[in-house]
């Protein structure tokens, strides 16, 4: 039992209350979301990590065609590319940081900022198809661009994936104070749209500017 000091002393109080991210104290440190979660992502990036190894042991083998194919890409697009997704990770850690306090409209908002990006993105890469596929460059043009449509095309559903996951946050967000569980879902969605983040970070420089 608590002494007469510790039941007056707010200091006593604090010490001994859960947070809303479930841990036994404030300055316990937990890894967010489920476990569960960290098992697919492990998975998803062994699976890309696998499809990066043969893209670069045949680029190797096919360095004049690839070095030639890739200057049809605009780097442009890409770097791009790479600011938004930049830019929605950081919307991302920031919303679930004002969940945590119970920040609702301030979670919520910046939810929405980092679909907008992820739309955005979207919006982009289907332009950048339309524009190769009017030249004439498609699936079968040669190996590279076999890559090219696969790599981005797999990361592409990836990311709308990705932002039916931050639809889901979105609704959390709006919904005020969350339990342990459904902030630790919440949680394991925003891992999910940081490694489709972290992919795009790879293929960026692996089909636009490795030479």
């Amino acid at each position: 039992m608590k002494t007469i000091e510790e039941r007056s002393n707010p200091y006593f109080a604090n010490t001994h209350a859960k947070d809303v991210t479930g841990g036994s104290s404030k300055g316990e440190k937990r890894i967010p979301g489920e476990l569960g979660i960290w098992f697919f992502i492990f998975g998803d990036m062994l699976m890309f990590a696998a499809l990066f190894g043969v893209f670069l042991h045949d680029r190797s083998s096919n360095l004049l065609i690839f070095n030639l194919s890739q200057e049809n890409l605009h780097g442009f697009y890409g770097f791009v590319n790479t600011l938004i997704l930049l830019s929605s990770s950081i919307c991302v850690v920031l919303a679930i940081r004002a969940m945590r306090h119970e920040m609702r409209a301030n979670a919520s908002f910046l939810i929405l900022m980092a679909i907008g990006c992820g739309l955005s993105f979207a919006c982009i890469k289907c332009f950048e198809y339309s524009e190769k596929i009017s030249s004439g460059i498609l699936l079968t043009t040669n190996l590279f661009w076999t890559y090219y449509y696969v790599i981005t095309g797999v990361h592409l559903f990836h990311l709308l994936i990705g932002l039916g996951v931050l639809s889901f946050c979105y609704m959390q967000a709006r919904q005020g104070r969350l339990s342990v569980e459904r902030l630790r879902l919440v949680e394991g969605g925003a891992c999910f749209w940081h490694m489709v983040d972290l992919l795009w970070i790879v293929i960026f420089p692996l089909l636009y500017l490795v030479r």
